[in-house]
């Protein structure tokens, strides 16, 4: 048989050429808005249908049209909507990404913080990585403020990680990552804190320690939900590079909602290219996207 008439013979699904339906990435594009608020432009097609590739062959579906037939019109989506979430959101993250805002909470933000706590008592710092995707920027908080805490700083803290991606969050409680992965961790912190696998299943990663990793506890939240289950006395809230995927109502409907669980004197910190959304707030700028809460400071 020619190779011509072999590439003829097999399905779409086969090669890898399937498309979504109009349709199919319109239902698609408008769940996820819904559910996630993340906007999904004609774009993003080409990146939608290949994460969801991976998925409907681990259901043994034979296309994409089999895969949202089963979403859309065999009530899949009472399971599946999870892992729809799961493939098509975006968990871009680094150790130490956009590392000024690390040096400015160890120099600046932490000293603020404690010196506003009642004389004599030992404070306990609440911080929350609210887009924590695979544990990366909570880890990397972990890092510093242990190493402030090592260096003599008089203080005591938990950090919370949420997303909305259950596959990130449990990679976070792993917290097992790629030797590559850790290259912008200072080599010291790097001693201190990682561990290095010794046999074949460890083999290339690395783990967090487990003095850190009783540190951090992490559970899932949809920022687009009315309310939040977290303390309304947290010090600092990181949300860095998520609110560029919201439009605008939503951006700031999620921002105000944060803010409600600062307490006075805490700090937001937004992405360096998200800085503007913080000033349209009354809140103190400290920083490109460092803002303080200054409600009911005397």
């Amino acid at each position: 048989m020619s190779q011509a008439l072999l590439r003829v013979t097999e399905t779409p699904a086969r090669t890898g050429q399937d498309r979504l339906s109009d349709a199919d990435f319109s239902r698609i594009a408008t769940l996820i808005g819904g559910h996630v608020g993340i906007k999904l432009p004609p774009a993003k097609r080409l990146m939608v249908e290949g994460r969801l590739r991976k998925r409907m062959r681990s259901l043994n579906c034979a296309s994409l049209t089999d895969y949202c037939r089963y979403l859309f019109h065999e009530n899949g989506l009472e399971n599946e909507l999870v892992h729809v979430i799961d493939a098509v959101t975006t968990n871009k993250t680094d150790f130490f990404r956009e590392n000024e805002h690390f040096v400015l909470l160890r120099q600046k933000l932490i000293p603020s913080l404690t010196a506003r706590r009642p004389a004599g008592a030992k404070p306990r710092l609440k911080l929350w990585s609210a887009a924590s995707s695979n544990g990366a920027e909570a880890y990397t908080i972990a890092m510093v403020l242990a190493d402030m805490v090592e260096r003599g700083d008089d203080f005591q803290f938990a950090i919370l990680g949420t997303d909305i991606s259950t596959e990130m969050l449990a990679a976070g409680k792993q917290a097992t990552y790629p030797s590559e992965m850790i290259a912008p961790v200072p080599l010291d912190m790097q001693e201190r804190y990682l561990m290095r696998g010794r046999t074949t299943s460890w083999h290339g990663e690395v783990r967090i320690v487990p003095e850190l990793r009783r540190l951090v506890r992490f559970q899932r939240l949809n920022l687009m939900e009315e309310t939040y289950p977290v303390d309304r006395d947290v010090d600092v809230i990181f949300l860095r590079n998520v609110l560029i995927y919201f439009d605008k109502p939503t951006q700031e409907a999620v921002v105000s909602r944060l803010v409600g669980h600062l307490r006075p004197g805490g700090f937001l910190i937004l992405g360096h290219s998200e800085s503007m959304i913080g000033t349209n707030l009354q809140l103190k700028q400290w920083a490109p996207g460092v803002f303080e809460n200054t409600s009911g400071l005397r």
